[in-house]
């Protein structure tokens, strides 16, 4: 559990965050420090971990079972996951019912920026060969992968799926303008950044930075975003260019 006391939920204003998980003690240490704690501290947003074996219909805790048809795995049961779902949606109404999954839509900025304006977002925290097919059409909303490639289970995902919402809600980051600046909003990359001295071992800030001269300075970070991006991504280009 989060080791500052909780916020009253009626001190809420923007977000409540339900992450379904089988490793509920893993997710919360990701919310217990910087940004994300702060926010929940502020009351911007609010973050719950369900443990999915509270749910389980076995004396033991299991809430998988074996694939039919055979094959290798285990595969999270419909039952005791659609129990817990009901349970969260008889109290509130999800704008979103996320479940994190390699074939799911991939995680962007845009994305992100649109998840950020809702008010209750569920996440279920996949697990060994995925979830019942069952609950994927008729519970979930939308489905997101972090990338092509495999984890053990969801819950790194579904941290880095709040850690990218979160910071967006406004109050959560003090310059809000910085957010606005990150890589992949105006569809680039950052430019480079640089901060004192104004020379180390030789090492120079481009006089630009130096100048005062705001036009000049936002020129030249577009510059510098622009071939920055042609360099290390250029599939962000060709997106650009075909919109």
């Amino acid at each position: 559990m989060p080791s500052y006391a909780p916020v009253k939920p009626s001190d809420f204003a923007n977000m409540r965050l339900d992450i379904l998980t089988l490793f509920p003690n893993m997710m919360s240490m990701f919310f217990e420090e910087s940004i994300l704690s702060r926010a929940q501290k502020k009351g911007i947003v609010e973050v719950v971990f369900h443990d999915l074996h509270d749910y389980s219909l076995s004396r033991y805790g299991s809430v998988d079972d074996y694939p039919y048809g055979g094959g290798a795995g285990m595969v999270m049961a419909v039952e005791p996951l659609a129990n817990c779902i009901e349970e969260l949606k008889a109290q509130r109404t999800y704008d979103e019912i996320i479940y994190t999954a390699p074939d799911g839509e991939m995680l962007s900025q845009p994305m992100a920026n649109t998840l950020s304006l809702k008010q209750n977002l569920m996440i279920l925290c996949g697990h060994y060969k995925g979830v019942d097919e069952r609950l994927r059409e008729h519970f979930i909303t939308k489905e997101i992968s972090i990338g092509d490639y495999v984890l053990t289970g969801g819950e790194l995902a579904a941290a880095v799926i709040a850690d990218t919402v979160i910071r967006l809600i406004p109050g959560v980051i003090g310059d809000e303008q910085s957010a606005l600046g990150d890589s992949f909003q105006d569809g680039l990359l950052a430019p480079p950044e640089y901060t004192r001295p104004p020379e180390f071992r030789g090492w120079r800030v481009p006089d630009v930075l130096l100048s005062g001269n705001h036009a000049k300075i936002e020129q030249w970070r577009y510059e510098q975003a622009l071939q920055r991006t042609k360099e290390r991504r250029p599939d962000l280009i060709k997106a650009i260019s075909e919109k």
